[in-house]
């Protein structure tokens, strides 16, 4: 069956499920990698986070079989070798968004979307009638990865993410936390003084989130380089607005007034979670992660002036040392309504600056310079319009963008109840495009 089908997904995660009970079922493994797996493997070193090839050797039963070094991730993997031309172009070459970032000539804008994989799409809400919790799918490793390949099996994005959530660290970090439906995140004991701050301890990933690295390294393994797989984490405020305000907030007023009145408190809880942030940050590029985003979803709730003492210097500091360490992994920063910002974005040196919808594509290429790799930016809602409507809207933000260093995205999360057929139309529109 085609990919992009309920089956093709239940026949992959049937595999990779009979495969970690240790079954010796090969064939039914075969079959479904088979749907769509590419001629290598790719995973992340973890010395220094640079990718690897893993070379397929023919088992004793004649079916392909990857090997790969290091102990993370090191499960046998069917697959099926096209020897193509494409097919070999495709595996020695990087993936598309890695070279558009970098500035390479590209035929095309590479194209993925926030909150790519989810609640819009039917599929997904099946899988959540039989696991209706948040943290269950996104802390299970075989539910987190099949659910970050449905858009892939159905749409071939330029970019699968992971599914997860920003706060998804935080358990590790000793602040208790869920996700309840109609509710939202709720921190069980908000940070309000300094002795609640020193009760924060410092995330190790490998021993609170394993599931976050075993997923990355699992999804390197399905798309190989026919897409760039994308880690994802919170920034220090927007985290820290959760943790104070002791979950969603419209106005933040508690976190604000712990800035202006307390800033040793807010000092110490930014630093503490920069800290976190930082050690997260490497670690999924270490488990397979090729572009990191980080999410400054709520600094816009500062002024600029504000912005620049209360997020900016966070914001630098984990740029400047992922990047010494990490210095070939790029590194995303979006911020939600950061059209009056752009420009300090741009003084953290992230590789890529994701535009939401206040600013026009145009403006914020005359303000930040063609030399500054961009993300975005259509408005999310254009996707509930007619297809010629999606077809305009992407042809503008191309046009604007120009030819090189430009991610196509939307402004924002694509919205629940989106007609997946014009999800469809928005992606393959897009693939559809030459420069």
């Amino acid at each position: 069956k085609a990919p992009g089908t309920i089956d093709a997904a239940r026949s992959r995660r049937h595999a990779r499920t009979s495969h970690r009970k240790g079954t010796s079922n090969m064939s039914a493994i075969a079959s479904a990698c088979a749907l769509s797996r590419p001629a290598f493997r790719v995973r992340a070193s973890a010395s220094d986070g640079a990718a690897k090839k893993v070379v397929s050797t023919p088992s004793s039963s004649g079916v392909m079989m990857s090997k790969a070094p290091g102990p993370r991730n090191t499960r046998a993997r069917a697959i099926q070798v096209d020897t193509s031309a494409e097919a070999k172009d495709v595996a020695t070459k990087d993936p598309l968004m890695l070279r558009a970032i970098r500035g390479e000539d590209v035929e095309r804008p590479p194209i993925w979307m926030m909150r790519q994989a989810g609640r819009y799409m039917k599929i997904y809400q099946e899988l959540c009638k039989k696991h209706p919790t948040f943290r269950e799918r996104s802390e299970k490793v075989d539910l987190a990865v099949e659910i970050s390949l449905q858009p892939w099996e159905a749409f071939q994005p330029d970019g699968v993410i992971l599914f997860s959530d920003i706060l998804t660290p935080l358990s590790g970090m000793n602040i208790p936390f869920d996700i309840v439906k109609g509710t939202g995140p709720v921190i069980m004991d908000p940070v309000r003084g300094m002795d609640d701050v020193k009760k924060i301890t410092k995330l190790e990933p490998e021993k609170s989130v394993p599931f976050v690295g075993e997923a990355l390294g699992l999804l390197r393994q399905e798309v190989g380089n026919n897409a760039t797989v994308l880690g994802f984490v919170g920034a220090p405020f927007t985290l820290a607005s959760y943790i104070v305000e002791g979950g969603t907030s419209t106005h933040y007023k508690v976190i604000k007034k712990m800035a202006f009145d307390e800033p040793q408190i807010y000092e110490a809880l930014l630093n503490s979670i920069t800290d976190s942030v930082v050690e997260y940050v490497k670690y999924q590029a270490d488990s397979g992660a090729q572009v990191i985003q980080i999410f400054d979803s709520w600094a816009s709730e500062f002024c600029p002036s504000d912005f620049d003492k209360y997020c900016l210097p966070y914001l630098t500091r984990i740029v400047t040392e992922v990047k010494a360490t990490h210095p070939d992994v790029p590194l995303i920063l979006y911020s939600s309504g950061s059209g009056g910002l752009l420009e300090r974005l741009k003084t953290t040196g992230a590789d890529v600056i994701s535009l939401d919808g206040t600013v026009d594509m145009a403006d914020a290429r005359a303000r930040l310079g063609m030399d500054q790799a961009v993300q975005g930016n259509m408005d999310p809602v254009s996707l509930f319009g007619s297809k010629a409507h999606i077809t305009e809207r992407v042809l503008d933000t191309i046009k604007k963008a120009g030819n090189t260093k430009h991610v196509m995205n939307l402004g924002h999360g694509v919205m629940q109840g989106t007609p997946e057929e014009n999800v469809a139309h928005f992606f393959q529109t897009v693939k559809d495009y030459r420069y």
